[in-house]
């Protein structure tokens, strides 16, 4: 594992927030970088830099590992959750048009579109939508179902000398080792007046700050906590003009959602469980919004 500096000012004063909870005497696990994990509250050491206030894991593990971790992810479990994504993605992308325009048929890519839900969502609304993800097997159920959907990063050859309208990245920054170097690569994919979408946790929301180091988002693959202004920050620090910036919940099916609710209590996971498939409502998508998600719009200047 490795030391780093702050990913926003690139400092290196940060004082301990919460110290580290995961057992790293195994090794990097790879389950623990599925979407659908469950495993709330095993972290690696979380640091607020004394500078600018960011929250980042420290020490975690090399750039390497990590991407070598996500191409091998499996997860079955996320493709169960189609109906309750599909619904956030479609919600999301009407928002996201008021800024854009719509579709028609100018070029969009999503970042991290690991089984290509967005993609799908984009295409059917008149976007020429293309994804790229690291995950072989995500990349590979894309695929079979006719997305395009090319396994990597954003430096996918298959990128090469495309330009984009509009980039998105879904839940994805707080994976990113250098997360500044991600949002400069965006923007150099980006049409001049092109947009980038980026949706996050939010670090600094009532929610993150009343559950404290309780917060279910602090787990093992998050690396990056971002607030609302440190991610504005780093965007204005990469020369992208900020659009927008505002708390985005989502769909989530009621199977799915007490799923999730095991994995903070596995007692009360059972009994909600229970709950929803006697009532036959394991598929219904209801909207879910706990204030601590996050999306920012940003543009690449016109003039430049």
């Amino acid at each position: 594992m490795i030391h780093v500096n702050c990913n926003v000012c690139s400092c290196d004063d940060w004082r301990v927030r919460y110290a580290a909870t995961a057992d790293n005497t195994s090794g990097l696990e790879v389950d623990a970088f599925r979407c659908t994990c469950s495993g709330y509250g095993a972290h690696q050491q979380i640091v607020q830099c004394r500078n600018c206030g960011h929250v980042y894991a420290n020490p975690r593990w090399e750039s390497d590992e990590l991407l070598d971790a996500y191409t091998a992810v499996e997860d079955e479990t996320y493709v169960l959750e189609r109906a309750g994504r599909e619904r956030t993605f479609a919600h999301h992308l009407k928002h996201l048009e008021k800024y854009t325009g719509p579709g028609e048929g100018r070029p969009l890519l999503d970042v991290g579109a690991y089984i290509g839900i967005f993609v799908e969502v984009a295409s059917a609304n008149g976007w020429q939508a293309l994804g790229v993800e690291p995950s072989a097997w995500a990349t590979g159920v894309a695929q079979d179902m006719g997305l395009p959907v090319f396994q990597g990063t954003l430096e996918a050859p298959t990128l090469n000398d495309r330009r984009f309208d509009v980039i998105t990245m879904w839940d994805v920054i707080e994976h990113m080792d250098n997360p500044a170097a991600e949002i400069a690569k965006a923007r150099d994919l980006l049409i001049p007046g092109g947009i980038l979408a980026i949706h996050t946790m939010d670090v600094d929301s009532l929610t993150a700050r009343l559950m404290g180091r309780r917060w279910p988002w602090f787990m093992d693959m998050h690396i990056e906590y971002f607030s609302q202004g440190t991610l504005k920050r780093l965007l204005r620090d990469q020369g992208m003009e900020v659009l927008w910036s505002g708390i985005q919940g989502r769909y989530l099916s009621l199977g799915y959602l007490a799923s999730r609710v095991s994995g903070l209590s596995r007692t009360l996971g059972r009994v909600v469980g229970a709950i929803v498939r006697e009532a036959g409502l394991t598929n219904r998508a209801i909207p879910v919004n706990f204030g601590d998600l996050f999306t920012v719009y940003a543009r690449r200047p016109r003039l430049e």
